[in-house]
């Protein structure tokens, strides 16, 4: 429990802590009825069904375009932040997809014809 922040016990009327969270409430506005709730409750299932099936992705063109990198962009300006760690001892490079594994991951091959799980 956050120190700024109170318990309030109903039946006794103690408050413990140091603030109290109160939410407003309106009792002027009118409320509904279990029916009226189960009824929404269907349309909104409805809608969220319809919202499903359709095929359709909402993509904001634009920031797609802001994330899209060209081939061939003039990379010259910009710093590697990443360490790059030369391949140790007990790792191959796969010939297929050319990541660099641990030699347990070793489905077939040697040398430049290794081959990992992945791609085997």
């Amino acid at each position: 429990m956050r120190p700024d922040t109170k318990i309030l016990n109903w039946e006794s009327g103690r408050v413990y802590g140091r603030q109290v969270r109160a939410v407003a409430t309106d009792y002027d506005t009118p409320r509904k009825t279990d029916e009226e709730l189960h009824e929404e409750s269907l349309e909104e299932l409805k809608a969220k069904r319809v919202d499903a099936q359709s095929g359709q992705i909402d993509v904001d063109e634009a920031e797609a375009a802001e994330n899209l990198e060209l081939p061939g962009a003039d990379l010259s300006g910009e710093e590697l932040a990443v360490r790059v760690v030369p391949k140790q001892v007990d790792e191959f490079t796969c010939s297929r997809c050319f990541l660099v594994h641990h030699i347990t991951q070793l489905a077939k091959g040697e040398g430049a014809k290794a081959v990992c799980k992945e791609c085997n």
